[in-house]
């Protein structure tokens, strides 16, 4: 038998879970980062929904901000209206993969730009 211990065999296991290691993070760093977007975009699209509506009261653009929020899959925890300007604020859930059962979250403000 030559002088060969396994070390090599040994090494490539180590590293290959290392690298499995790594391979989760960043996909639960992506899941993470991509239902952020989604909660942003959704604000952002509500918040001019409830711009748009603002006109008619808050309880209307706040119906209709709603109404976005739930086509695109968040729940909107906040709606208000400032003057003409709409405040928003919505939250969807992480994929189920990722550890904790926390939510992202985003916040938008739309309105008029006339001051």
């Amino acid at each position: 038998m030559n002088g060969d211990r396994g070390t090599a065999t040994v090494l490539s296991a180590v590293l290959s879970m290392a690298l499995l290691a790594l391979l989760w993070f960043v996909l639960q760093l992506g899941a993470v980062t991509i239902a952020r977007h989604r909660a942003e975009g959704a604000a952002d699209l509500a918040a001019l929904a409830a711009a748009a509506y603002a006109p008619h009261g808050q309880q209307t653009a706040c119906e209709r901000a709603n109404q976005v929020a739930n086509g695109m899959r968040v729940e909107m925890a906040e709606c208000t209206l400032d003057g003409w300007d709409a405040l928003v604020a919505v939250r969807t859930d992480l994929p189920e993969f990722v550890p904790g059962s926390r939510k992202a979250s985003a916040r938008a403000r739309a309105g008029s730009t006339d001051d």
